[in-house]
C-alpha cells in the first residue's frame, strides 16, 4: 500500500512531469483537462491509434489506494474499462465517456439506472480493504473531528452494531453518485472513480441515499433509500444505519458537507 502521505500542494507541483512520462510510456497525444478534482488531474487522450481515452492522475490518498484494482476486477461491467495503469505515477489510462453527461442531469430514470448497475459491481471483494478496517480507522481518526456530538455519538452506535454483524462481502463502490455515473456510447451508463472497498450491499447505497443532485429534502432522502432498499432486497435498517456512518465519516473537506449532514440528521429521526 502507500507509504507516507504526499501534500497534495507538492504533488500538484509534479503534474505536468507526470502527464509527460505517461504520454511517453503510452504513446497518448494529451488533450484537453477535464474540470480539476479534489484529488486528481484528468485529461482527454488519444492512444496511438485514435482511439479517445482519459489519463488520470490520482493524489497518493487512501480512498485511491486501489482504483485500479477494482476496474480491473470490473473489466468493463457497468464501469469504464481500464486500458493500463502505472502504480508507481499512480497513473490510469481510462476508457473515455462519450458525451460524458451525469447521470444525475439526464431525463432517465436515476434510480432505475442505479438498480440494475450496483449488482453488476457487486463482484467479489476479495483482496480489497475490509470494511471493518476502514471503519476503525473512522472511528480513531475521522469521528474526533466531528463536532456535531449528536451526529458523532450516532455513527459510534451503529458502527459497532453493524460491523460485527455484516452479511456477504462484496466490491463497493464506495462514491457511487449522481455525479460518479457517465454517459457513454459502450454503454448507456457507466460507472466512474471507484472508492473501493469489500463491505455488505447494504453499505453499497449510502452514497446514493445522501446524493442531493439526485432530488434535496428529506422525502427525497427517505425516497432513494426506500426505493433502492425494496427494489434490490436490502435491509433498510442497515442501509440507513451505514449512511449515517459513512457520512459522518467522510464530513470534511467537501462543498456539501452541511447538506450530507443534514439528510444525516434526518435519517437519524427516522432510525
Amino acid at each position: 500500500m502507500a507509504g507516507p502521505p504526499v501534500k497534495i500542494s507538492h504533488w500538484r507541483a509534479t503534474v505536468h512531469d507526470l502527464v509527460a512520462d505517461c504520454a511517453e510510456e503510452w504513446g497518448l497525444r494529451i488533450g484537453e483537462p477535464y474540470v480539476p478534482g479534489a484529488a486528481g488531474h484528468v485529461l482527454r487522450a488519444e492512444l496511438p491509434d485514435g482511439t479517445p481515452a482519459v489519463l488520470k492522475l490520482n493524489w497518493p490518498h487512501r480512498e485511491a489506494e486501489q482504483e485500479a484494482d477494482a476496474l480491473e476486477r470490473w473489466d468493463g461491467d457497468g464501469a469504464v474499462r481500464l486500458y493500463a495503469r502505472d502504480d508507481e505515477r499512480h497513473a490510469l489510462l481510462l476508457e473515455r465517456c462519450e458525451p460524458g453527461s451525469f447521470l444525475a442531469a439526464s431525463g432517465d430514470d436515476t434510480l432505475g439506472v442505479l438498480v440494475e448497475l450496483l449488482p453488476r459491481l457487486w463482484k467479489s471483494g476479495e483482496g480489497f480493504r475490509p470494511l471493518a478496517e476502514e471503519a476503525e480507522f473512522w472511528r480513531e481518526s475521522e469521528f474526533p473531528q466531528v463536532r456535531d456530538t449528536r451526529l458523532r455519538d450516532a455513527a459510534t452506535r451503529h458502527l459497532e452494531e453493524l460491523v460485527p454483524t455484516q452479511g456477504q462481502q462484496v466490491l463497493v463502490h464506495q462514491d457511487l453518485h449522481g455525479e460518479n455515473v457517465l454517459a457513454a456510447k459502450r454503454e448507456r451508463w457507466l460507472a466512474i472513480d471507484p472508492k473501493p472497498l469489500s463491505a455488505e450491499r447494504e453499505f453499497s447505497i449510502a452514497p446514493i441515499v445522501r446524493s442531493t443532485e439526485l432530488g434535496e429534502g428529506k422525502r427525497e432522502a427517505l425516497r432513494r433509500l426506500d426505493r433502492l432498499t425494496a427494489e434490490l432486497g436490502l435491509d433498510r435498517q442497515r442501509a440507513l444505519g451505514w449512511t449515517i456512518v459513512q457520512t459522518v465519516a467522510w464530513s470534511g473537506g467537501s462543498d456539501y458537507v452541511e447538506e450530507h449532514l443534514e439528510i444525516a440528521h434526518w435519517l437519524l429521526e427516522d432510525a
